[in-house]
């Protein structure tokens, strides 16, 4: 790339930067659940914490917020239910990582992604070893607060010091169904759970279809239409109040929803390799 041309670039950041929503809500999301092959999981940890974070996620347009997690053996063995849509076995996926993108910007972050990541695997920085168990975009439909105005917003999620996260995907029976079982999760079934919880606030997503020129490892996302996304941010570690809480989550979908998985997180530590050695 010449100088001319260089500069012709970097006045187009200039020009895309004085158009379109730059707003704070979390209006997508990247919810990814992968499971490092068996022997891999120092290796993967490295490269995704030290590489793939930041090469692949945070450094890109309008990804703003991000937060990884990660289920010991201990928290795997919390999951439920034992049969999932989701997860074969349901203890499969270690690590989670999420991410807020900013509301009305997921067309222009998707064309990014999208382009990073082929470059990034063409410079083989893509590390393979791995399994995507549960990976798609998805796009914000509530949020419930335990506290009302009261704390931390769902924008500040992802770096507020939560000590511990649950995963949460119901699948309801068809597309109306999807929108009874929101607005009953939003009006009465969620901040009646909330109430007196170590849980501050639950974010529910629905995903959307991932592009046809993805990476060819990531698979198509499932139930577009019937699926309901629901991330819990606790101020607790799940370990320590999961009989008590959350043990009967399962339950939350009711006769309009079938609950496909519950599973608990904690923070990875970043920087480190802590929790390697409790995966397995």
């Amino acid at each position: 790339m010449d100088s001319a041309t260089g500069a012709e670039t970097a006045e187009t950041y200039a020009e895309l930067a004085a158009v379109g929503p730059y707003g704070v809500r979390p209006g997508h999301a990247l919810i990814t659940m992968v499971e490092p092959h068996p022997g891999h999981e120092y290796a993967y940890n490295r490269w995704y914490e030290d590489d793939h974070y930041y090469a692949g996620a945070m450094a890109m347009p309008w990804m703003y917020a991000g937060r990884r997690w990660v289920a010991t053996r201990a928290l795997q063995e919390l999951r439920g239910p034992e049969k999932s849509a989701v997860a074969q076995p349901v203890t499969a996926g270690c690590y989670l990582s999420t991410y807020w993108v900013t509301e009305g910007r997921y067309d222009e972050h998707m064309k990014w992604t999208v382009g990073i990541n082929k470059r990034l695997n063409r410079d083989a920085r893509v590390y393979r070893d791995r399994t995507h168990v549960f990976t798609s975009f998805q796009d914000h439909e509530a949020t419930v607060y335990r506290d009302g105005a009261a704390g931390p917003r769902d924008f500040h999620a992802l770096d507020h010091p939560y000590q511990g996260l649950i995963l949460q995907v119901i699948d309801a029976q068809g597309p109306e169904a999807r929108a009874e079982l929101l607005e009953r999760l939003v009006a009465s079934e969620l901040p009646r759970r909330l109430a007196g919880s170590p849980a501050a606030m639950v974010t529910v997503f629905r995903p959307t279809p991932l592009p046809g020129d993805r990476m060819t490892y990531v698979k198509q996302v499932e139930g577009v239409d019937t699926r309901l996304t629901l991330l819990w941010f606790l101020e607790r570690d799940p370990r320590a109040c999961w009989a008590e809480h959350f043990a009967d989550l399962e339950a939350v979908g009711g006769e309009t929803g079938r609950v496909e998985l519950v599973a608990p997180f904690i923070p990875t530590v970043p920087g480190t390799d802590r929790y390697v050695d409790e995966l397995r």
